[in-house]
């Protein structure tokens, strides 16, 4: 539970907000953590609607891939739609195969396979485009960089529309078309949309330009759920898109995704962020890890009600065992790291064997939240002399830029900051984790998670009401995290390990006005361990038996209303505690 705990210290007149949009101070101060200043935003934040989402055909080229689009449907020329293998990239795929062929085109989808293709649309498949007599390619959640297959694509004389949300790289793809609102002079206000909603936008414009109707919820469960699993950031109109697709989900008119509510348990529940992000989103993406996208676009796409049972199972069961391998190649990566005396290095660089590449990205990831070190995981690859290997890291290390200053010795990388993809020759990978190391001069504070309190706040202040009103302003994740707040000096009166595998935990605290609290956890062993490691092990024991050994800590909380056989009351979730200096 170590962290460097840090507080906002962003400034407004929050009883001035408060006031005029009737909400407690304390949402108004979670509001302007969250960036959104003015009360135009504030505004849009708490009660934007649809009619809030900002026309597509701001976007620059939209006009002119429009034109494009509708002229090939009227004169029945040949359109695929070539996506990517991730929820973005399958459910824009979707929507625009969908909406197209409502629309009477003649219209066709490939999407690149993970392992032999990799990422985006390339030679191989504008060739084979080409060769099934497509005369017209748009692309959705990538293209912007692709290069090479666009001027193939034009050797050929295909005619291409990019739609595309990632950034710009040195220069444009040639093409005929390039819809991307990070592009120079582009007007869209708002940057940080995924693929499928530019795809969405690029439908709605598309109706509108031939006076097709088209409802305004229509494909909002796609896009938002591509909004989620892309990680965007839950702000602005993204915000509206999520809040309303999570309701669209609950009643979707799609078979195959009911169908896969149904498999994974959804089937009546209130759909949340965390539903799209940790549920339905991994299964989409298992089939792009572990077989072909195609197969959960299949899924979408079908409209016999039993095939979708069968294939939404099928998926469900796949991701069940793509959870289970990840599991196992976790704790492997963790027990091999400690073991090798790696977990102190700055840069953890780590080989498994027997791991489908596919895999490391997520097990990376895993592995830097575990050691919040920059993480690297190589597997075998085809070839016998490479490691494939997929990197994630922390705000303080670069990733890219410190690969780049290492590109003498690595066959092929690329990403970003946060994120790379790497392959390496075998005979280099030692070589490469000491060069990283070496490079590396992160600080102890750069090494140590930041955990943000929105408002140091008494329990006692918390309310049925005030929690009522910061449930107002889901969806959380990205940008929009669940808010938080904290006390100090909070007395330990007492602790209690409960459930069938005893995976929970109260505390029972008392605070500086002699109010007591009840504190849950679902970490016990990281509790007693905290405990155990600041006071003792014979402190924790008296504890865990209920006695008062005087020991005060500071708690970082978040408030949830718990309904129990119809009873509703306050409950407390510990996120993060520290020794308190009180006391």
């Amino acid at each position: 539970m170590d962290a460097d705990w840090r507080i906002y210290s962003k400034r407004a007149d929050f009883d001035a907000i408060g006031n005029r949009f009737n909400i407690d101070p304390v949402v108004a101060r979670v509001i302007r953590n969250r960036d959104v200043v003015t009360e135009d935003e504030v505004e849009r934040f708490l009660y934007g609607t649809l009619d809030s989402l900002y026309p597509g055909n701001l976007m620059k080229d939209m006009d002119k891939g429009i034109t494009i689009i509708s002229g090939k449907i009227d004169e029945g020329k040949p359109i695929r739609v070539v996506g990517d293998y991730d929820v973005d990239g399958v459910t824009a795929t979707y929507i625009l195969y969908d909406a197209l062929k409502n629309l009477g085109a003649d219209v066709s989808y490939d999407i690149p396979h993970r392992i032999t293709d990799g990422y985006g649309i390339n030679v191989r498949m504008i060739e084979k485009a080409h060769a099934d007599g497509v005369d017209t390619v748009i692309t959705c959640d990538n293209g912007i960089a692709a290069f090479e297959a666009l001027e193939r694509a034009k050797e050929l004389g295909l005619t291409v529309v990019v739609t595309d949300h990632h950034e710009i790289q040195e220069k444009l793809p040639i093409a005929d078309a390039v819809i991307d609102q990070h592009q120079e002079n582009d007007e869209y206000p708002y940057k940080d949309i995924c693929g499928a909603v530019v795809a969405l936008k690029f439908i709605r414009c598309l109706y509108g330009a031939r006076n097709v109707e088209i409802s305004d919820r229509k494909y909002l469960d796609f896009a938002a759920l591509a909004t989620v699993c892309d990680v965007m950031p839950l702000l602005d109109e993204n915000r509206v898109i999520v809040r309303e697709g999570m309701k669209q989900i609950a009643n979707t008119d799609c078979i195959g995704l009911r169908a896969l509510v149904n498999e994974c348990g959804l089937s009546g529940t209130i759909i949340s962020a965390y539903h799209l992000g940790f549920m339905l989103g991994p299964c989409i993406n298992t089939c792009g890890r572990i077989g072909s996208a195609i197969e959960a676009l299949e899924l979408f796409l079908n409209e016999d009600p039993e095939w979708c049972r069968k294939r939404a199972a099928e998926i469900k069961q796949n991701n069940d065992e793509r959870k289970r391998i990840t599991e196992e190649g976790t704790a492997l990566a963790i027990e091999e790291t400690v073991k090798a005396g790696r977990d102190d290095d700055q840069v953890i660089v780590t080989y498994l064997e027997g791991v489908h590449e596919s895999l490391a990205g997520i097990i990376a990831g895993k592995l830097k939240e575990h050691f919040y070190r920059p993480t690297i995981v190589f597997t075998d690859s085809a070839d016998e002399e490479l490691y494939k290997g997929s990197g994630r890291s922390i705000d303080a290390y670069n990733l890219f830029r410190e690969l780049t200053e290492v590109q003498d010795i690595l066959f092929k990388f690329g990403g970003h900051k946060l994120a790379a993809g790497v392959t390496v020759e075998k005979k280099n990978l030692d070589e490469l984790r000491a060069r990283l190391n070496e490079a590396a001069h992160m600080t102890e504070q750069d090494l140590t998670p930041k955990l943000m309190i929105d408002v140091p706040m008494p329990l006692r202040y918390v309310s049925m009401e005030l929690i009522r009103q910061l449930d107002s302003l889901e969806p959380f994740g990205t940008g929009n995290p669940r808010p938080l707040f904290a006390e100090a000096g909070l007395k330990i009166l007492g602790m209690e390990i409960f459930g069938k595998r005893s995976n929970a935990l109260k505390m029972r605290v008392k605070d500086s006005r002699g109010g007591t609290f009840i504190l849950m956890s679902f970490d016990p062993e990281g509790v007693v361990s905290d405990i155990k490691k600041w006071f003792t092990d014979e402190v924790c024991d008296k504890i865990l038996r209920g006695v008062d050994t005087g020991v005060m800590i500071d708690a970082a909380y978040q408030p949830q209303i718990n309904t129990y056989n119809g009873m509703s009351s306050i409950q407390f979730m510990l996120r993060n505690m520290r020794p308190s200096q009180r006391g």
